[in-house]
């Protein structure tokens, strides 16, 4: 896949899937997230989102770091935690990241005890990942990266609160929202979380920029 100064076994694992050349959402953000900037991505179901977040995410750590996340993940429900932690595993097979995902049918006690030996990549859910927050259930202190997928019909479930107060509580970090549509809530989030954010918005690419191999 042709994206600048790209990690070399990330390459080859993207290789080995398939994917060689990257669509239009990835070649147009990937130096933009690489630099730290917050963003605000606006592209619809089908353009690559959740591929393009595990492709930067792996970008970004690299290899295995402290026992704190250094990303923490957003997505709507279990069935996206699920569908983004096969993406990792498939993508990450070059790599010593640890992906964990949790979800609102998860034992919360059990999360606990595996996030306490340590993962890189944390991916949940808004409910499960507030619980766990405010029962000191992970360390917020090392984070490189906090992205939101899914954020309209995340929103549209009133989840704002449990966003922000996660977001309030990183002292610094690189925040990303990735969204089919600019809304009203998305605005909205977008002005109180992002910090100077650079704005893409895909929701006019014709349909021959959405690569059938890719996810979401």
């Amino acid at each position: 896949m042709k994206l600048k100064k790209i990690n070399e076994g990330l390459k080859e694992s993207l290789i080995h899937n398939g994917l060689i050349q990257a669509n239009t959402l990835q070649q147009e953000t990937f130096s933009t997230i690489k630099s730290g900037a917050d963003c605000l991505i606006l592209a619809p179901s089908g353009s690559g989102r959740s591929t393009t977040i595990v492709i930067n995410v792996i970008q970004q750590l690299v290899q295995e770091g402290e026992q704190s996340p250094r990303a923490l993940i957003v997505v709507q429900d279990k069935e996206k935690v699920l569908e983004m932690q096969a993406i990792f595993e498939k993508l990450g097979k070059h790599t010593n990241l640890t992906v964990y995902g949790v979800h609102d049918k998860g034992d919360m006690e059990y999360d606990k005890n595996y996030i306490s030996g340590g993962v890189d990549v944390l991916i949940g859910t808004p409910d499960k990942l507030s619980n766990m927050f405010t029962t000191a259930g992970y360390n917020v202190n090392r984070l490189k990266m906090f992205i939101v997928d899914d954020a309209d019909p995340i929103l549209k479930l009133r989840h704002e609160t449990k966003i922000m107060r996660i977001s309030n509580s990183i002292v610094k970090t690189q925040r990303i929202i990735f969204a089919s549509e600019l809304t009203e809530r998305v605005a909205s989030l977008a002005s109180k979380m992002l910090e100077e954010p650079f704005e893409f918005d895909f929701q006019q690419e014709e349909a021959e920029d959405v690569d059938p191999n890719q996810e979401k």
